[in-house]
């Protein structure tokens, strides 16, 4: 038997959900029974949270799947994963042979809560008995596992003693297993049935105890995912009397503002009382740099969409603020709360985005952190906490743990230490940046910089710090910490990178000096992130390029700026980085001329309106070119030194002139043509052999087939919503492929390493031989 066949009947069972039954809430306020006479409940569970193991589920379903298949299981699935949780759903019918698949092992091992559903027919399957036992296993092994067990139409005694259904299937198995493994599995149904779960008679209303083991597991994992928070020293203090201030026990919303001089350490001190609270509450929202959100056009319907799809836990997608407060107003304020509202300044109005404070639940609990104590006069319930410097003994140890590294000491260096720590006056964020920029410098380094701090005022203390650190730089180094302030904090770093490769600023070892300087982060999704202090320095550092002159500057973010300069044929050689929003005003045209002189512009991003004339010999040094929901653009574009074309959403058809200039593109590595709804059939592409990445999701009337065995080099493939039914060409190259997400596909040419090609009619299975190691994701739905 070829050794991949269980692997993939494993993959199967998890893909069997997606073709059934959609879940439907029976008798909504219906109650459910205890799982055993001692009176246990879900809600009896113990509600503290424990660090929970890592891997790429987070729910391990395990089932009979004649008994439940189509029903309760299903119905558990879709909730759990229509809340944007990582189910495996497990199916015992599927799998085959003697041996439980690897594949299976690892996600029993990896995945952080195990629902077994015991059904009067569970213990007749030896598959869902290895589980059960494995699980069990997990469990012993003190990993923070935790195992919920579900008790469907079986009385809970019937499985602890081993009666009934359960007796008679033990008696096959012992007919047909050694005595030993049948002794394994009775032991851990022993241990199962005697943990507090649900027991679900006829009686009951299903979607009724669905929601409640939902609730319950949801509450486990929201513990478990704390948001990362930079380790201030003495922190633990601060969240003590933060938490005091919530009164969690008492009714009645309440309102905590934190409020400090930038730097200071709200945020951290906002996100240490979310990890250490949350968990206390239904749903809870960290809605992080609310004064950056809304200086963008649409920042008060983005912060509606965040928090309705962080409470309700699905996407939102709604159009204006009034539409946003209606449903806040009706759904989210339904629920126990915690919001955080972190960086708010006096433009922010809560009733013009949130709606009344009053429609929220009694218990629910916001808090505010500001630099600007002023906003916080609005609400008359808020209790204030100040956050003020640090003391000199934390101040030493946080500087220390940056300049020195854990556990290391230097004493020629102590005199210097106190000098900077007093320069620091007490500000987290200055600590860790002059720290940082020291660590690992000779003690004449040290000097120089002290030198250097003290000539400058000591009312800007901070931002010299930051300056300094900033002046350190490689112009490598200086030339992405710009492009990251002004432009990708919140963005991925995938497609900066390629653009910064392009234009030789060494990403990978640029972005890393940045990080050990204590200037930049990687979040947990890969995206940029820097303290706002530190953003602002960065363009801070751009405006000062030209104070009065705008358009001469080498970035230009602000709408009102960028049209000004366009409007007004005022663009230079000096502008590298540019974004121009036209919104919804689909009568603005740009044309060619307002172009004309931007020879320097590496990246252009436009958004809306109307494109046209002809680009051919101007931009001639652009490597990232965003064309984004615009009602035309230009057919005759200079893509030479273009790596990124990105052209979401705009109107472009196939009979479109640009598709020349595009086959010309012979640097392209990112094809980004999501959403071009006008677009019949795929593009042709076969000239681009650099391609990486090429994106035709949502691409709803394009359909036939796509080319690809030119690309040699792609990762990413994605697909889903279109109508393409075939890949074509000779594809035994694509070693670097990473990531395909595809939905109507009937064939596949040989040599990809995924055996499965697939659509609503048909289903295909190829051997192949070739292997892709670096293989990370695959998306497969629709199977059965």
């Amino acid at each position: 038997m070829d050794t991949n066949w269980p692997s993939f009947l494993a993959t199967a069972a998890l893909l069997l959900a997606a073709v059934s039954i959609l879940y439907r809430r029976q008798k909504k306020n219906s109650s459910s029974k205890p799982s055993s006479e001692s009176n246990s409940s879900l809600s009896d569970f113990d509600s503290s949270t424990r660090p929970l193991p890592a891997g790429n589920y987070e729910v391990f379903l395990s089932f009979r799947g004649p008994d439940v298949r189509t029903t309760f299981a299903d119905s558990l699935y879709h909730f759990l994963d229509h809340s944007k949780i990582r189910t495996f759903f497990d199916d015992e019918g599927l799998r085959k042979g003697e041996k439980i698949a690897p594949s299976l092992v690892q996600a029993i091992q990896e995945s952080k809560i195990y629902i077994p559903i015991l059904s009067q027919g569970y213990a007749s399957s030896k598959w869902c008995l290895e589980e059960l036992s494995l699980m069990v296993k997990s469990l012993n092994q003190n990993q923070g596992h935790i195992l919920l067990p579900i008790f469907y139409f079986v009385e809970p005694r019937d499985a602890r003693r081993q009666e009934g259904s359960y007796s008679r299937a033990f008696r096959q198995h012992s007919r047909k297993h050694d005595a030993e493994t049948v002794k394994e599995w009775k032991e851990a149904l022993q241990v199962v049935s005697h943990m507090k779960g649900w027991h679900v008679t006829e009686s009951d209303g299903q979607g009724a105890v669905i929601d409640k083991i939902f609730s319950h597991v949801w509450s486990h994992l929201m513990g478990n995912y704390r948001i990362v928070t930079d380790e201030l020293i003495g922190v633990e203090s601060h969240v003590k009397e933060v938490r005091d201030l919530l009164d969690l026990d008492s009714k009645g919303v309440k309102i905590v503002g934190i409020y400090g001089m930038g730097g200071i350490g709200k945020t951290t001190i906002s996100k240490a009382v979310y990890n250490d609270v949350s968990s206390r509450f239904e749903r809870s929202c960290f809605l992080e740099d609310i004064r950056e959100t809304l200086l963008k056009n649409d920042g008060a319907v983005t912060l509606q969409n965040k928090i309705i799809s962080s409470i309700m836990r699905h996407d939102s997608h709604v159009k204006d603020t009034s539409e946003g407060i209606h449903i806040i107003r009706d759904k989210v304020c339904k629920y126990k709360v915690l919001i955080v509202l972190d960086n708010v300044d006096r433009r922010f109005e809560f009733d013009n985005i949130f709606g009344n404070l009053r429609d929220f639940s009694i218990e629910s609990r916001f808090i505010m952190t500001t630099r600007d104590i002023r906003v916080l006069d609005f609400f008359e319930e808020c209790r204030l906490f100040e956050a003020k410097v640090m003391t000199r003994i934390d101040s030493f140890q946080l500087f220390r743990k940056h300049a020195f590294g854990v556990g290391d000491h230097q004493e020629e260096k102590e005199i210097l230490c106190e000098e900077f720590v007093k320069a620091a006056a007490g500000l987290p964020l200055a600590l860790k940046v002059i720290g940082s920029l020291l660590f690992r410098k000779e003690k004449r380094v040290w000097q120089e910089k002290l030198e250097e701090l003290k000539e400058r005022p000591s009312d800007t203390r901070v931002h010299e710090i930051l300056k300094i650190s900033y002046n350190d730089l490689t112009p490598a180094e200086k030339d992405i910490f710009l492009d990251i302030a002004c432009f990708f904090v919140g963005k991925t770093k995938e497609l900066p990178f390629y653009m910064w490769n392009d234009c030789k600023f060494y990403p990978e070892s640029s972005v890393s000096s940045l990080i050990l300087r204590s200037l930049l982060r990687i979040d947990e999704r890969n995206q940029f992130w820097m303290h706002d202090h530190i953003r602002d320095l960065g363009r801070a550092i751009v405006r000062e390029e030209n104070i009065k002159q705008s358009w001469k500057r080498s970035r230009i973010w602000s709408e009102e700026e960028a049209l000004d300069m366009l409007e007004n044929g005022k663009g230079n050689d000096k502008v590298e980085v540019l974004r121009v929003n036209l919104g919804d005003r689909d009568v603005l045209k740009l044309t060619d001329e307002e172009f004309r002189n931007l020879s320097g512009v590496r990246f252009l991003e436009v958004r809306g309106g109307r494109m046209t004339g002809d680009f051919s010999k101007i931009l001639p040094n652009i490597r990232w070119l965003q064309l984004c929901l615009c009602r035309s653009i230009p057919t005759d574009v200079n893509l030479k030194k273009v790596i990124i074309l990105n052209l979401e959403g705009s109107y472009v058809r196939d009979d479109w002139k640009g598709w020349k200039r595009v086959k010309e593109g012979k640097k392209l590595k990112v094809v980004n043509l999501r959403q071009c709804e006008d677009l019949v059939k795929a593009p042709d592409l076969s000239s681009c052999g650099r391609l990486e990445v090429i994106n035709l999701e949502l691409c709803t009337k394009m359909g036939g087939e796509l080319h690809i065995g030119n690309f040699k080099n792609l990762k990413l493939l994605r697909l889903s919503s279109s109508k393409i039914t075939e890949l074509k060409g000779d594809i035994q190259m694509l070693q670097d492929l990473e990531e395909i997400d595809a939905s109507n596909l009937t064939e596949m040419p040989a040599g990809i390493v995924f055996p499965i090609c697939w659509s609503s009619r048909t289903w295909k299975i190829y051997a192949f031989s070739i292997v892709t190691e670096r293989l990370k994701f695959l998306e497969i739905y629709g199977c059965t």
